[in-house]
């Protein structure tokens, strides 16, 4: 969630500056338990403080103008310290060169063909997600929350 227009809150409850210069911007599905499983994964690592987690389930978070919501929903993003968005396969790389406990797959991520590869596996898993997600929230996933977490939470 947003702390401040320059500030954001991990899901660990640190804050940090996506303007700082080694800072990703990372952009999360809080309404959705696997997501938010994953999410949980990369703020306990080491190295997580360099990445500022954003709900975009939260309806009162701006994603950024070249980001509408509905796209950061349906897909994961990565905003890089200098304004460039990532997404998909590219987005997860950029995130495993970040963290040391990943950086060695980061490294094979960037062989020649890799990351086609891994986008069209991204592109397959994209439609399961939900059954996923489904299937994950029966074993005990939650999600992180915000305002779509909490309104899905609510319906059910």
């Amino acid at each position: 969630m947003i702390m401040t227009t320059n500030e954001t809150a991990s899901p660990s409850g640190n804050t940090c500056d996506p303007a700082a210069e080694e800072n990703l911007t990372v952009y999360f599905d809080g309404s959705c338990p696997l997501c938010s499983v994953e999410i949980g994964h990369y703020a306990g690592q080491r190295g997580a403080d360099r990445l500022c987690f954003v709900d975009a389930s939260d309806p009162t978070v701006p994603t950024g103008a070249d980001l509408p919501r509905d796209a950061a929903m349906r897909r994961f993003h990565v905003r890089l310290a200098d304004g460039r968005l990532l997404s998909g396969a590219r987005a997860f790389v950029a995130i495993w060169e970040t963290l040391p406990a990943w950086r060695r797959l980061a490294v094979l991520a960037r062989l020649p063909g890799i990351i086609s590869l891994l986008e069209g596996g991204y592109r397959l898993f994209l439609p399961v997600r939900p059954l996923l997600s489904r299937i994950a929230a029966a074993l005990g996933a939650r999600p992180r929350g915000g305002a779509a977490g909490a309104a899905r939470d609510a319906a059910r």
